[in-house]
């Protein structure tokens, strides 16, 4: 997207590939034009579910389109982020074109959407064959048990880590669970679908869009063990996200930021961070060369991570810390976490991805056909997005009217309840992309003192 197209100026975008690497012809400008446009501040928005640079540079404008206005003595500048990641196109988004999601209003659960074995063969791109093999047994769903395992070996190929990345192990600890990559496709495969379909259930249950509500949903309503596989799919889809939005965060974005600081030693960075972009956005502080302080402000919204990913000490294990504990203090400037209760994918899916990721066996005899998620996972299996940084002494907290005129601390966390305005949305993501409102964009100018 051009200037000339986006609601603010100037704007640069920065292309990352899977493993980290920027387009270097991208960040060059950058930093050849960040000093000679004269920004103080600069603004770096990562998103996080998306198929195409397009979607990407839309949440950009809009998000961004009444900074101007809010901040008018203000030299500011902005990032767009782009790094391969996907949504699966039967996710509601707010405010968002109905043509994105119209084709898979035709095709019956819970076989793939066109656009979804699209996405995932651009995700995956030497994995197209796996694809197309996952897409057919979907397509048929075999009433037999051997099918499904085969689906899980199938899956577990498709997302597998090549090599096996770090990141992985320590964020599984960080949990409570073990080290070795997502158990969630290596134990029962049907009993793990089971699992998920009950939680599907139970999330369009709260939407009142269940089968036992009269109401059925095309998209969302489990008719057997194989709509059960398809959220299996789609989860672990979403793991291989994480694990990439972590490594492009670290080994990427962490490393142009530290050459910024050389160019440009006096420009102000704000990172801004939705979903897996709020993982990206924080392991970025890990990727800062040690002497680096210009990052100014964090502010996550909705992050998609572990609430302990900040922790020294975890509640549940004393003897570990989050898989980021420490970092804030890379920070010169408040950490933010901008948080809902209406997001149901972190409150209810993300949970319980989270236990089966970390152990599956355990998790399938926990898991009873009247489970409440909250209740029976734990609290050590949720995400940041939902409930906020958890674990973090010293962590202010504040409704959103109160962050829009508190006193702003110094350093250190911040928890910031969104709810008020991150509400909309449908099962089984609820309000996790509803994040374009003028109040979100006020509190990034607050967290890094913008005016």
């Amino acid at each position: 997207m051009t200037e000339q197209a986006m609601s603010v100026t100037p704007y640069w975008e920065l292309t990352f590939d899977a493993d980290g690497d920027v387009d270097g012809r991208e960040r060059d400008r950058l930093l050849a034009q960040v000093t000679q446009r004269k920004v103080h501040d600069l603004v770096v928005f990562a998103h996080g579910w998306n198929n195409e640079r397009s979607g990407a540079t839309r949440l950009y404008s809009r998000f961004f389109q009444p900074v101007p206005a809010l901040a008018p003595r203000a030299r500011l500048g902005y990032v767009g982020v782009v790094w391969p990641s996907m949504i699966f196109p039967d996710e509601p988004i707010p405010d968002f074109p109905a043509a994105v999601t119209a084709e898979v209003t035709a095709v019956a659960r819970p076989a793939l959407a066109k656009g979804t074995r699209q996405a995932l063969v651009e995700m995956f791109p030497d994995r197209a064959t796996l694809v197309e093999q996952i897409a057919r047994l979907l397509e048929q769903h075999p009433d037999d048990g051997a099918s499904l395992e085969t689906f899980g070996q199938l899956v577990r190929l498709l997302v597998e880590a090549r090599p096996q990345d770090p990141q992985d192990a320590a964020d599984i600890l960080a949990a409570g669970g073990p080290a070795g990559g997502p158990e969630m496709l290596s134990g029962d495969t049907a009993q793990v679908c089971r699992d998920f379909a009950r939680a599907l259930d139970q999330v369009a249950s709260l939407h009142g869009t269940s089968a036992a509500s009269g109401a059925v949903d095309f998209s969302f309503t489990p008719a057997g063990l194989w709509d059960g596989a398809h959220e299996l799919l789609r989860q672990a889809a979403y793991y291989a996200m994480k694990r990439r939005a972590g490594t492009v965060g670290e080994r990427g974005l962490g490393r142009v930021l530290g050459r910024l600081a050389q160019e440009a030693p006096d420009v102000r960075v704000h990172l801004v961070g939705h979903s897996f972009g709020g993982r990206l956005v924080s392991f970025a502080l890990r990727g800062l060369p040690a002497e680096v302080r210009t990052v100014k402000s964090v502010t996550l919204l909705q992050g998609a991570f572990s609430h302990y990913a900040f922790a020294a000490r975890l509640p549940h294990d004393p003897h570990a810390s989050g898989a980021l504990h420490g970092l804030q203090s890379r920070v010169d400037g408040p950490l933010v976490c901008c948080y809902s209760h209406f997001d149901s994918a972190l409150g209810t899916m993300y949970p319980l991805a989270s236990r089966l990721a970390g152990d599956a066996r355990s998790a399938a005899g926990e898991l009873g056909a009247d489970f409440d998620i909250g209740r029976t996972l734990g609290p050590q299996w949720g995400a940041m997005g939902h409930d906020g940084v958890q674990a973090v002494d010293g962590t202010r907290a504040f409704t959103l009217a109160e962050a829009l005129r508190a006193k702003w601390p110094a350093s250190g966390c911040v928890n910031v309840d969104a709810a008020a305005v991150v509400r909309r949305g449908g099962p089984p993501t609820g309000a996790h992309s509803d994040i374009v409102h003028r109040e979100l964009a006020q509190v990034v100018l607050a967290a890094g003192r913008i005016r």
